[in-house]
């Protein structure tokens, strides 16, 4: 069983390391793990595309194989959107992550008849969650964002249980403030 210690215990022992001694704890967190790679690329600005780990991430998770049988998480795929927020937290790559998010689960109803009312219900949360950061961006950056949301709300009229109705009132209201 790991014991976990508060906080101030690790940041006391991380304050006596050394800069070289430092830098071998953080190369080893890095080799350690993809999240942690993608999170210091994200906020170091590293590479080409630093939403691309949080977006294979969000497809793997909500658009699946089915034909491996690989199961639809949306935590997981929510996750990957926290992961950024920690990292990065700027208003138009979590937009766009948003955004994506909606698009790949829809994306994924559409193409194999996924029905799943949990699932519907998140995407629309998520739906609401992207018009709500889409809204903080200045208004050149949300005319693309907003377009793609109402493909993805064009797409969720033919599941049912609301969702193409719910998204309708989402945008509406977003239009009109």
């Amino acid at each position: 069983m790991v014991v976990r210690l508060p906080w101030k215990d690790v940041k006391a022992k991380i304050s006596t390391l050394d800069q070289d001694h430092l830098l071998t704890l953080i190369h080893d967190l890095y080799a350690a793990n993809k999240d942690i790679q993608a999170f210091l690329h994200a906020r170091l600005n590293l590479g080409d595309d630093a939403l691309k780990p949080y977006k294979t991430t969000i497809d793997r998770w909500l658009w699946p194989d089915v034909l491996r049988n690989q199961d639809v998480s949306v935590a997981k795929a929510r996750q990957a959107i926290a992961g950024y927020k920690k990292a990065v937290g700027e208003p138009a790559g979590l937009a766009e992550l948003m955004v994506f998010y909606c698009e790949q689960a829809a994306g994924f109803c559409d193409d194999v008849g996924y029905g799943d009312g949990s699932y519907f219900s998140a995407l629309v949360r998520m739906f609401e969650q992207a018009l709500s950061v889409i809204g903080e961006l200045p208004t050149g950056q949300r005319r693309a964002l907003i377009a793609r949301l109402d493909c993805t709300r064009t797409i969720c009229h033919g599941f049912g249980y609301g969702v193409g109705d719910d998204m309708d009132s989402l945008l509406a209201n977003f239009v009109a403030t």
